[in-house]
């Protein structure tokens, strides 16, 4: 966990990360302002995610918030008057923002939103980088930089296309209001809405999952889905390469293997007695 704390820097506590077997969970910690996100976590999130990437025996990251919630208030506010007070600093901080953003998309295996309480500005902007995002029914979604003066940045703004659509950007972004979690689901902003003590237990059920699968199906899948989202569907030298990973993997034989001999495939023992699918 050296490189892991390095990464952190100087985000050290405020962002806590710990780990059970594959799972890494990386809590949001200042819970005094509400997990609001400061410049120095937007920045260790940059430097943390190719560190967990690189990881071989890492799984699935949760990202959540203290306990029983808040998930998140959104970037630190109170930062805007000093290191956003100049165009040159708002520049750096953005940098920043879209490092941190960027680092959780570009995640090459599964990531999991676990929202707990609200998800307000970056809050939502964090929930909406992960994969999969799941609920409580009392939780409450905003993106806010029209009530800012902000123009939302151009990644985070396709980012939450993807998701919603553009009908329901325009919705959130202009209007600056608030969603309910049954607004959320219907406009496919989370993937599940739970009781508000169900959270945990969903969101770490759904990470084991994860972790069952077989790693080089979620790592190509997740890396088709984006060049989709894009609308590059050519099956170039690229795709083809992923297709090859896959038919010479070691998870590719477990996986069939156990489909013949009708028993539950163990992909990590693949991995092991193997390669790691990458």
């Amino acid at each position: 966990m050296d490189a892991v704390q390095e990464a952190l820097g100087d985000a050290a506590g405020q962002l806590q990360v710990s780990r059970e077997d594959g799972i890494v969970t990386v809590q949001l910690n200042r819970p005094e302002k509400h997990n609001a996100i400061s410049y120095a976590m937007w920045s260790a999130l940059g430097r943390l995610m190719p560190v967990l990437a690189a990881d071989d025996e890492v799984d699935v990251v949760v990202l959540r918030g203290t306990p029983g919630g808040p998930f998140s208030a959104g970037a630190d506010i109170s930062e805007f008057t000093t290191l956003r007070s100049e165009p040159e600093g708002a520049r750096a901080y953005g940098g920043a923002v879209a490092a941190g953003e960027g680092a959780l998309i570009a995640f090459p295996k599964p990531t999991v939103a676990m929202v707990e309480g609200f998800a307000i500005g970056g809050g939502t902007q964090v929930a909406v980088a992960c994969d999969l995002r799941v609920c409580g029914s009392t939780s409450r979604f905003g993106v806010t930089p029209a009530k800012l003066g902000i123009v939302y940045g151009m990644g985070s703004t396709a980012r939450l296309v993807e998701t919603v659509g553009a009908a329901w950007a325009r919705w959130i972004l202009l209007s600056g209001d608030l969603l309910d979690a049954e607004q959320a689901l219907r406009i496919g902003l989370v993937h599940e809405v739970v009781e508000p003590d169900a959270v945990a237990e969903r969101a770490y059920a759904l990470a084991r999952t994860l972790a069952s699968r077989a790693r080089i199906s979620l790592t190509g899948g997740k890396e088709l889905i984006a060049r989709a989202a894009q609308g590059r569907v050519d099956e170039d030298a690229r795709v083809q390469e992923l297709y090859a990973h896959s038919w010479s993997s070691a998870e590719y034989a477990e996986g069939v293997a156990a489909f013949l001999a009708k028993r539950s495939p163990d992909f990590a023992a693949a991995r092991a007695d193997g390669h790691v699918a990458r």
